[in-house]
């Protein structure tokens, strides 16, 4: 397979994940706000991260869907993971492993270590996304710029 397909799976991929979790947060809102409430790293931001979350994680899938913004769209991800993930990480290290996730739909009933692993997975997804599509930009535009 071309670079460019491998690129467009692991995005297609993204997209799938991000999607999911933002649609599912949002349809399940209150839930999803009670839980941030009761997070201990987040609960006093809880009002503002119930709605950027979401929202990030549409403006991400929008970045990798749009044609000039795949790379743009696989940094944002890998940033957002990596985000999650230091939350997870926290969790596992500092406080109860019992709390709930506020993870949007099946995602919510994974344990914290699976959802690391989970999480690690996609980073990886990101930055070998992030390698073909710089390889392509390379090849395709010495010394030029594309998305």
């Amino acid at each position: 397979m071309k670079p460019s397909v491998y690129t467009e799976i692991i995005c297609a991929l993204l997209v799938l994940l991000f999607l999911y979790t933002a649609l599912s947060k949002l349809s399940d809102f209150d839930s999803f706000r009670g839980m941030l409430e009761r997070s201990p790293l987040i609960g006093r931001y809880s009002v503002i991260v119930v709605w950027v979350l979401p929202v990030s994680e549409l403006i991400v899938t929008a970045l990798l869907l749009a044609p000039g913004w795949k790379l743009a769209g696989l940094y944002a991800s890998l940033v957002l993971l990596l985000l999650f993930t230091g939350y997870l990480l926290y969790i596992l290290v500092f406080q109860s492993q019992h709390l709930p996730c506020s993870c949007g739909g099946v995602l919510r009933k994974m344990t914290w270590k699976q959802h690391l692993v989970f999480n690690l997975f996609f980073i990886a997804l990101c930055i070998a996304g992030i390698k073909q599509r710089e390889k392509i930009k390379n090849t395709t535009y010495p010394g030029g710029l594309i998305t």
